[in-house]
């Protein structure tokens, strides 16, 4: 290594050191989904930023979506993936492969690939953390309403073990399903499920990892991406429907964590290398940031 690339370096670990000082025994919660979650480069590099918060003496939480790799098993099991208002329909044998996918495929392999890295990570199946009502029928914004099946609202929580974990400094990670006051499995959206559990812990942060750059007001333009909105400004958006689809459930989630004691969200682009560490550790930092 050449003597101005180990100053550079140097000098960004100055850079972070107010921020590692800061954070220091901080909770952070972080949403990890979208195509970020299918690129194996881009799941070793973010992994390997979840171990970096742990090391440096911040406390993450991890929450996995899986929502491609479950529409792909849909795919082969001859069933065709719907959406309402950014909500899976998921009926019968839908929740079965949800589950199957997001506790028995995804969640150990990003505990293995955490601890294979050096860190320390224990897998939870959201079903021991998350306690749901069926959601009522949804609105399709075409005059329907629509019964969207096995698809849950968190109403409390189990945290006392998942607190334990980050006592222990260990790295909780956890599926997005529930189960129901009568033993019904569900499907919890993994954003919804995150603000739930944010603000519940009073985190620092809530930070969403997912395939868009935050928010903006032209999709295609780079530079309309917007730094920082608060509530009303969100609500302004989704009546322009500037902010539609899968976004609105990380907003609105975002919000009412924020009301619950949440410090700060951010939307990230989990595509670009160490997103994570960026957003949290410089001075620029990258996406969008919410505050009341």
């Amino acid at each position: 290594m050449k003597l101005e690339q180990a100053i550079d370096r140097a000098e960004a670990l100055i850079e972070a050191l107010p921020y590692i000082q800061k954070f220091r025994g901080q909770t952070f919660v972080i949403k990890y989904g979208g195509s970020a979650m299918e690129d194996e480069h881009l799941i070793e590099r973010l992994l390997r930023d979840v171990v970096f918060l742990e090391a440096v003496g911040i406390n993450p939480i991890l929450v996995h979506g899986g929502g491609k790799a479950i529409t792909n098993r849909m795919r082969e099991a001859g069933l065709k993936s719907r959406f309402v208002n950014g909500l899976r329909v998921t009926d019968d044998q839908s929740i079965q492969i949800v589950s199957e996918v997001l506790d028995q495929s995804i969640n150990p392999r990003i505990v293995e690939t955490i601890n294979a890295f050096g860190g320390r990570a224990r897998g939870f199946s959201g079903c021991d953390v998350f306690i749901a009502e069926k959601l009522p029928d949804q609105p399709d914004g075409k005059g329907e309403v629509i019964d969207i099946g096995f698809v849950g609202e968190v109403v409390e929580l189990d945290l006392d073990e998942v607190i334990a974990t980050v006592n222990e400094e260990i790295v909780p990670v956890i599926s997005p399903i529930a189960r129901g006051a009568d033993g019904v499995i569900y499907n919890v959206n993994a954003d919804i499920a995150a603000g739930a559990i944010a603000a519940a812990v009073q985190a620092s942060k809530l930070i969403y990892l997912s395939d868009v750059p935050g928010i903006m007001r032209n999709p295609r333009e780079a530079e309309s991406l917007i730094s920082s909105l608060n509530s009303d400004g969100i609500k302004h958006l989704i009546a322009e429907e500037i902010i539609e689809g899968g976004m609105i459930p990380k907003v609105e989630s975002a919000m009412k964590a924020l009301q619950g004691g949440l410090q700060k969200a951010h939307l990230i682009d989990g595509r670009v290398a160490h997103a994570l560490l960026i957003e949290i550790f410089t001075n620029s930092g990258i996406g969008t940031e919410l505050v009341i």
